[in-house]
């Protein structure tokens, strides 16, 4: 039985009845609450229920964390909007919508070094709610569920530039994001235009994506235009990808909806436009962190941190202690803000925080896994007090701790 509505076997049915009944108290927090979007993250789990369960209750964290459900009408930063390439265009035979990857002309260092990782993904879940949207209004257009893309991926002009290693690592993360938070939202990728060293390319990717998606990865021959017509009416595919369909002014390319890339001017790059004086610098040993501890006397005061590292990305995190004294660990506090690893060599981070209670709030610089290098960053932190009333100066502390 394939799982799916009105295909399920007595055991699927009796597991899906479960499931929902498990989950009844978050079941009002999900974009939707029907079988076919249940039996997603069952199937993903090969239905197991308990494993369904924890996937589908991270999900929620992961959208409350990122801000999933305003997020479509987040503009991401000008230099992605302008210069990554790719987008939405047209339906295949069966309604899904089409989402275009067009390689060549991605310039991944210099977007690297104009916007930050976390706002690259941010992008990706934006597109990926817009998706998901669109297969929304597809199934109630149709009257048939429609919940999985088609892919086409264009490798023309694929080359090392793709294959640095901040982007791997960028792009690894994105594909990870994916198969935890959007089970099953893909129905097939069409991979055309692969070049010699597409096989070294892929396999620098391959781990991050899990056995049942890399069986929907289809790579094509110099017949693709002809397989793509197969799976796509001609009006929906593009002249250049071998339909009918143009933009209204005649374009083949249809860049209305399939944006063009190109290399990103140095006008863009961060590091050449923003200059901070820092207060201090620290070396992070290796597999190790660096803690900075704040006083914060009032809620909604703004803990503002701004950093930079040398060579190499960093992990960053908030937390706030839960017990008087020193002593706590890190992972027996409150995470405030989750750690994350922060490019923060390439592009210096800015980050944020509206303190929700009054508390020690410990800052953590966290090289933990590094085996082999040391960590330069520089940083400045400021406490600044509530809108409507003063505070006194936080009083901070530094601790270096091996894990």
């Amino acid at each position: 039985m394939s799982g799916r509505v009105g295909d399920l076997s007595p055991k699927q049915a009796e597991t899906l009845t479960e499931f929902r009944g498990r989950i009844q108290d978050v079941l009002p927090d999900l974009p939707a609450q029907h079988d076919h979007y249940l039996l997603r993250w069952l199937r993903a789990r090969s239905f197991n229920v308990q494993k369904a369960e924890v996937m589908i209750r991270k999900h929620l964290e992961f959208r409350r964390k990122m801000n999933v459900d305003s997020i479509i009408s987040v503009e991401p930063p000008e230099v992605i909007e302008q210069y990554v390439s790719g987008g939405m265009c047209g339906f295949d035979r069966e309604g899904s919508p089409i989402w275009y990857d067009v390689i060549g002309p991605l310039d991944p260092k210099g977007l690297l070094l104009s916007a930050t990782k976390q706002d690259f993904v941010k992008s990706k879940i934006r597109h990926t709610e817009m998706l998901q949207r669109e297969c929304r209004r597809q199934s109630e257009k149709l009257g048939q569920n429609i919940e999985a893309i088609s892919l086409i991926y264009d490798c023309e002009g694929l080359g090392l530039k793709h294959i640095w290693k901040p982007a791997i690592e960028t792009y690894g993360e994105i594909l990870t994001m994916f198969e935890e938070n959007y089970p099953e939202g893909l129905k097939r990728v069409f991979l055309i235009k692969a070049p010699k060293m597409f096989p070294m390319a892929y396999n620098l990717i391959k781990h991050f994506l899990c056995e049942e998606t890399r069986r929907k990865i289809i790579v094509l021959g110099s017949n693709w235009p002809e397989v793509l017509r197969k799976h796509i009416d001609p009006e929906q595919l593009p002249v250049v990808y071998g339909g009918t369909l143009t933009d209204p002014d005649g374009d083949p390319r249809c860049r209305t909806m399939i944006k063009a890339g190109g290399p990103v001017p140095r006008s863009y790059y961060v590091q050449d436009s923003v200059t901070v004086q820092y207060d201090s610098s620290v070396t992070v040993s290796r597999g190790s962190d660096f803690q900075l501890e704040f006083d914060v006397s009032a809620a909604s005061s703004l803990l503002r941190c701004q950093f930079a590292s040398d060579g190499a990305d960093i992990g960053f995190g908030v937390y706030r202690r839960t017990k008087e004294g020193g002593g706590q660990k890190v992972s027996e506090m409150l995470q405030v803000l989750p750690s994350e690893r922060y490019n923060s060599h390439l592009v210096p981070e800015d980050r944020r925080l509206t303190c929700p209670e009054p508390g020690v709030y410990v800052l953590c610089f966290d090289n933990s896994y590094s085996f082999l290098q040391s960590k330069k960053v520089s940083y400045k932190v400021e406490v600044l007090p509530p809108p409507d009333g003063q505070m006194p100066s936080p009083r901070s502390r530094g601790d270096r701790r091996p894990r």
